[in-house]
């Protein structure tokens, strides 16, 4: 069975990525770690480290992205929880084997990392994603 290892991230969907950083930075006291772009999600992200997880804010970066529809619909706030997995793709043919519902079949790759996402219907409704840290792209 692979091992889940931890909560990487807690992702939330923002309109404005600079006016939700005054919440967590001034009220919180947390520090940007750095702002990335996305492409392939079409946004933009920002990764704010708690202890050994992250905070990651958000924005989409184009008005016909998934991201921007869920932010139309929903408003802002927690978009995904984020499991970091010690393999991925045996987690995926473990949950599978479950019949759990899977919203990728296979990990899409990326530099440095793996990930997966998991249905709502399969999680009391929340949208998680499997992640397994690769060596550096």
């Amino acid at each position: 069975m692979s091992k889940v290892k931890k909560i990487n991230h807690v992702a939330i969907v923002v309109r404005d990525i600079e006016e939700s950083l005054k919440f967590w930075e001034t009220a919180m006291g947390l520090k940007l770690d750095h702002i990335e772009e996305v492409p392939s999600q079409a946004s933009k992200v920002a990764f704010i480290p708690v202890g050994d997880s992250e905070i990651e804010l958000v924005q989409p970066t184009t008005a016909d992205s998934g991201m921007a529809a869920y932010l139309e619909k929903r408003g802002e706030g927690m978009h995904h929880l984020c499991v970091e997995v010690e393999d991925i793709e045996a987690k995926i043919q473990e949950l599978r084997e479950a019949g759990v519902r899977l919203i990728n079949e296979t990990p899409q790759v990326l530099p440095g990392r793996k990930m997966a996402f998991i249905h709502p219907k399969s999680t009391s409704g929340v949208l998680v994603e499997l992640y397994e840290i690769t060596a550096a792209g």
